[in-house]
């Protein structure tokens, strides 16, 4: 053996450890994603210039502050930062034995927005109103089960059987119930999308798949038959495959939708243009589900191409962090993360385009909405953790 490399194995291994090792962890900021953060910035400051534009000619006409709901975006990505900060710092496979304690809070705080805390907004019991701001327990929901998930087929080492598939259901079905009683459908499909990407990554076989799948269809249909689902749910569903929309249906709104973004053409009409469906207010909730189609109206094809690019990038970083994880646990954190994300963007911009049906899914750090931007944020924070302690 080469003296270099006695004399090299000698200085690298003072104390027994790695001098790498004792570094990443005295300082695992060496190992920060900056990309990650750069482009969850560049979304943030996207997100709040559409949620001004679809909002401020409305707010002007009411006599109000145009500026409102801005700077109410702008505090929540505030909040949202501080979280990040917060939940970067402590290691995060110390959420494995905190898992219980949190997915336990998690289930309690959905229990009591079904009692009279829960405050009803359009015929929906979703939020918990504390005066001065309101939290939407279902959004903080999606990290939560996305963990206990995690720390529980973890604990399989990729060697799961038909028990461990029954156990994962049981985790998911208990908040997704408490969250279809609210109702909110939307939230409810999330979850069945990210229970089957944490399945698949936690070692779960093809067989397993069909067997749900089959299940999940008679399951529907029962729900369907029974009147478990209601109508208006249906029509929501169903809204994208009406040619024919009446007025005052689902599917009126979605062709104002369709409407407004093909009217963008490559370049868009400019922000706060004259006579838009933006400023005529002919799309509903543009600031929170429909805010793509102010995207599109306003800055074309070409804004819409800048923001996927942009989700295209996070969604693929989350996957990287994911395949880089030391751990399985961190594995199934970041790939939940990015299976979360992949399919709200999705759903979301497919739906104000007809080839989704109409949910109440929100654009991830685009739409208006404190909750779930502070959702957004804390899971990007998980993503530097399991990315920043990857050689730990």
């Amino acid at each position: 053996m080469r003296a270099d490399g006695l004399f090299g194995q000698a200085v690298d291994r003072i104390g027994g450890e790695p001098i790498s090792s004792r570094m990443a962890r005295k300082a695992p900021i060496r190992h920060l994603d900056p990309s990650l953060l750069l482009v969850t910035l560049v979304l943030s400051v996207f997100g709040a210039v559409m949620v001004f534009s679809a909002t401020a000619s409305k707010q002007e006409e009411a006599g109000l502050d145009p500026g409102l709901f801005l700077k109410r975006q702008i505090a929540y990505a505030v909040g949202g930062a501080i979280a990040l900060l917060v939940f970067s710092l402590f290691d995060y496979r110390h959420l494995k034995s905190l898992s219980v304690v949190l997915y336990g809070g998690t289930v309690a705080t959905l229990g009591l927005v079904l009692t009279g805390l829960g405050e009803v907004v359009g015929g929906a019991r979703r939020w918990i109103d504390f005066g001065f701001f309101q939290i939407q327990p279902s959004e903080f929901a999606k990290v939560a089960v996305i963990v206990a998930v995690a720390a529980f087929l973890a604990e399989r080492k990729g060697d799961i059987g038909g028990k461990d598939i029954l156990a994962t259901l049981g985790i998911v079905a208990l908040p997704a119930v408490l969250i279809f009683l609210e109702p909110d459908l939307g939230t409810m499909m999330v979850f069945v999308a990210l229970t089957a990407v944490l399945l698949m990554l936690g070692g779960a076989r093809l067989r397993h798949f069909l067997i749900l799948g089959a299940v999940g269809i008679v399951v529907v249909i029962g729900a369907v038959k029974m009147g478990v689902i209601r109508d208006y749910q249906i029509e929501r569903v169903t809204a994208f495959m009406d040619p024919n929309p009446d007025p005052q249906s689902e599917g009126y709104n979605l062709t104002q939708s369709k409407i407004a973004i093909a009217s963008g053409g490559l370049r868009g009409k400019g922000l706060q243009a004259d006579n838009t469906q933006t400023t005529l207010d002919f799309v509903p909730e543009q600031q929170t589900d429909f805010i793509f189609t102010a995207v599109g109206e306003q800055v074309g094809f070409l804004g819409c191409s800048f923001l996927l690019g942009l989700f295209a990038f996070l969604i693929w970083r989350a996957l990287r962090i994911a395949m880089m994880s030391r751990d399985l646990f961190g594995t199934l954190i970041a790939g939940g993360i990015a299976a979360y994300w992949a399919f709200q963007v999705f759903v979301n911009v497919g739906m104000t385009m007809g080839i989704m049906p109409i949910t109440g899914i929100p654009l991830p750090f685009i739409s208006f909405g404190g909750s779930a931007m502070l959702t957004n944020f804390v899971a990007v924070a998980l993503l530097l953790n399991i990315h920043m302690r990857r050689f730990l």
